[in-house]
């Protein structure tokens, strides 16, 4: 492929939907499909995870890549030509903290290929308008700069009144309708709605049977995340920052994570009156508050609130959960009153239950094999959780890690075959990485 075009190349067309989009806010734009062509899709390809699960084809990335350019050319004409007919989805299912499973999609990988490509323009567009206040799957965002955001404004403020939203079921209920009238505003290519409309529209492959939801996107597909951006910008964020923040008397903030978002409010009478109004701009869009997941509760330093009767809320400091994280007042090493942050109680039983049910199944593994999968599983584990403040949760979690490989070592011959002094001497062979802070800011190369 000699003389293809680079990622750089495209990088420049994708720089041009970005300025056209910001040139003309608020114009419906026709002319994007233009941007997809053989060159685009082979970036799409190269961006596509080729270690996924299989889709209901069974097809895998190398299958595929055999003959790449055939099938990218071939994809693209179908794509163009409207003749493109999307696969359904193999629904898998996942453990959830709260003991409920969560579905999740598997697209076939040509789809992947192609969810891609659509998303790689829309993103050029919306990125364009989408607010401060989201961080989830967007480019240069993460789960820990909305943590750090929410921290320094809680710190600001000195506490609030935090309003946690849940939003049930969120990927399962939004409403095809609502989502493509919300498109047309910014998007009116044929080319590119009818592709998300026939996304939208396809099956899901579960025990064998194909049906065929009226509502929803699948979890796990590409192209999911970014619509559930677009929908929520229009129902949460732009809404927040241009209708409620000029009304409130005191000061406020929203930071969300995808269908994760949490608010924060100077003022109790503030809070109070967003919580009865939610629950109605929600179903405008046909979304729903889950009653018990969602609260309000005072978060404030110890001494600076009296709650008193009647507010709701209990006197003393409280905490609040965000994105695996129990927030809370604490000491610093100075001893200021600051917002500290460790892994949430749920968070650490959920990743314990999995640690749990591996070291069943695999007791019978080679040793060196099983070091070595618990070992990165301890590693991703510090990637997200060691954070400034958090060393004690995942210093204990390495220590059940450690006791769990234990037990079921103890299990895998005869009855008492790995007793703790002959486990210790085994860990001088294969020790268990220690626990790091890896976002510690005391660390110079934790990630910002």
């Amino acid at each position: 492929m000699t003389g293809a075009p680079t990622p750089e190349a495209i990088s420049t067309k994708l720089h041009r939907i970005a300025t056209r989009a910001r040139e003309m806010p608020g114009v419906a734009l026709k002319t994007l499909a233009q941007f997809i062509d053989i060159a685009f899709l082979r970036e799409a390809h190269r961006r596509t995870r080729k270690d996924g699960a299989v889709g209901v084809d069974r097809q895998t990335a190398d299958d595929y890549t055999a003959d790449l350019e055939g099938n990218l050319q071939s994809l693209l004409d179908r794509a163009k030509s409207g003749t493109y007919r999307a696969p359904p989805v193999r629904r898998v299912h996942i453990p959830k903290g709260d003991g409920e499973r969560r579905p999740i999609g598997i697209p076939t990988f040509e789809d992947k290929i192609l969810q891609r490509a659509v998303t790689m323009v829309l993103e050029a567009v919306y990125e364009t308008e989408f607010l401060d206040c989201s961080y989830g799957f967007r480019p240069g965002r993460s789960a820990h700069q909305a943590l750090q955001v929410l921290r320094e404004g809680m710190m600001t403020m000195r506490g609030g009144w935090v309003l946690e939203v849940d939003i049930k079921k969120f990927f399962d209920t939004l409403d095809h309708g609502q989502l493509r009238a919300i498109l047309r505003k910014r998007v009116q290519d044929g080319v590119l709605l009818r592709l998300i409309g026939k996304w939208l529209h396809a099956g899901v492959l579960e025990d064998g049977a194909v049906t065929y939801p009226d509502a929803g996107t699948p979890q796990g597909g590409v192209l999911s995340p970014l619509l559930a951006n677009i929908f929520l910008h229009e129902v949460l964020d732009d809404w927040f920052e241009h209708e409620v923040r000029p009304r409130l008397k005191g000061q406020a903030f929203l930071v969300r994570y995808a269908d994760d978002a949490t608010m924060v409010f100077s003022r109790e009478e503030d809070a109070r009156r967003v919580w009865v109004v939610l629950p109605k701009r929600l179903a405008r869009y046909g979304l729903t508050l889950h009653a018990e997941k969602t609260r309000l509760i005072a978060v404030h330093p110890p001494g600076s609130y009296s709650g008193g009767e009647g507010t709701g809320t209990t006197a003393r400091p409280a905490s609040f959960d965000m994105l695996g994280f129990r927030h809370f007042w604490g000491r610093s090493r100075q001893g200021y009153w600051v917002v500290k942050r460790k892994t949430s109680g749920a968070r650490l039983s959920r990743a314990l239950r999995v640690v749990a049910l591996w070291c069943r199944r695999h007791r019978h593994a080679p040793l060196v094999w099983q070091h070595a999968a618990l070992s990165r599983k301890l590693h991703g584990h510090y990637g997200y959780y060691g954070i400034t403040g958090n060393a004690v949760a995942i210093t204990r979690f390495r220590w059940e890690v450690r006791r769990r490989w234990q037990k079921w070592l103890n299990r895998r011959g005869a009855p008492g075959s790995m007793p703790w002094p002959r486990f210790e001497l085994l860990e001088r062979r294969y020790p268990l990485p220690a626990a790091i802070a890896i976002h510690s800011i005391f660390r110079p190369t934790a990630n910002p």
